[in-house]
């Protein structure tokens, strides 16, 4: 099968690979569309440090079940399912045993620790792949799969009250799908990203304002989420949060962060949390939530074959939305 694998930082390699065999509790899947996402530029340039080398990337997969491991059970033959960042999880550790298995000490993710949907099969455990909601194509739906997750899972970590303020700094692929629930749930959402295509993807989606990333809001915000994985506006957010705010970061990277003053960005109970990764629940509520609320998703779409190109356009922000890669029909 075709694929593209990271081998050394900065670069992908089109690649030949044989077509993987599915363990007792996988699903082996054809990839029809795959989501390319912030993380995988992150794999790709060594942001992150390899798990596994050489690697396929891609971890935002719709796909069809085309065979499945003998104890592989929930998604039959046919079916088309979707793939996302968690893999595996022990299901024995505290933190799975208390609901929080993205805490998983033994966690493993598609496309850093196994070969994910730059390529035209993959396998999944049955357990950890989801059933789509109806009404949308392969590629509205892959950006929802990790991009929409994980958006809806800092949502709720930033803790906006009902009707709240929020504010959104950096507007791409997941911050607009997240900005379409917030809005949805009757907040008031403000936008704060350098590109000006960006900026009127917000406006058109209904944000009440479009800044520059370093702009003060209209109004003090009761909850913030950065997505831009830029560390120098985390004061900055800080900074423009209403007393009792909390600014969620969504980012697995983020780049250096300041020094912070103590009285000018935390006190009055202002908050500073982290997201890390997402749950199955996360996920599952996330996706019921968009069957019942339909969610527009921007898509840039580009042909498996530049698959590179993609992720140099999304390192550039020259891609307003998601980017998701067309896959070529099964050899």
């Amino acid at each position: 099968m075709r694929a593209w694998v990271v081998r050394t930082p900065g670069r992908l390699d089109a690649v030949e690979l044989p077509v993987p065999t599915p363990a007792a509790d996988e699903l082996l899947v054809r990839v029809r569309t795959c989501g390319v996402c912030r993380t995988d530029l992150h794999v790709r340039d060594g942001d992150l440090p390899p798990h596994r080398s050489p690697v396929v990337p891609g971890h935002e997969v719709v796909g069809e079940v085309v065979a499945a491991g003998p104890d592989a059970v929930g998604h039959p033959v046919g079916s088309r399912v979707g793939v996302p960042w968690l893999r595996r999880t022990c299901g024995t550790c505290r933190y799975c045993r208390r609901g929080q298995e993205n805490l998983c000490p033994s966690s493993r993710y598609t496309g850093w620790d196994a070969d994910g949907g730059y390529a035209e099969y993959l396998t999944v455990p049955a357990a950890y792949a989801y059933e789509l909601p109806d009404g949308y194509s392969d590629q509205e739906l892959a950006p929802l799969l990790c991009a929409g997750i994980i958006g809806y899972r800092a949502l709720r970590r930033a803790e906006l009250p009902p009707g709240g303020r929020l504010g959104i700094y950096g507007f791409g692929g997941s911050a607009h799908l997240t900005a379409q629930v917030a809005l949805a749930e009757g907040a008031t959402v403000h936008v704060f990203t350098r590109a000006p295509a960006a900026r009127a993807l917000a406006l058109e989606l209904g944000a009440a304002s479009a800044a520059d990333s370093y702009a003060e809001p209209p109004e003090p915000l009761d909850a913030a989420i950065l997505f831009a994985p830029v560390g120098d506006l985390v004061p900055v957010a800080l900074t423009a949060l209403d007393s009792g705010g909390t600014l969620s970061v969504a980012g697995i990277y983020l780049s250096a962060v300041p020094s912070l003053d103590y009285e000018r960005h935390l006190f009055r109970e202002r908050t500073l949390r982290s997201v890390t990764a997402n749950t199955r629940d996360d996920g599952r509520e996330f996706l019921a939530t968009a069957a019942a609320h339909p969610i527009r998703t921007t898509v840039v779409p580009y042909p498996f074959e530049e698959a590179d190109r993609a992720l140099d356009d999304l390192a550039a922000d020259r891609v307003n939305g998601a980017a998701v890669l067309t896959m070529p029909a099964a050899g």
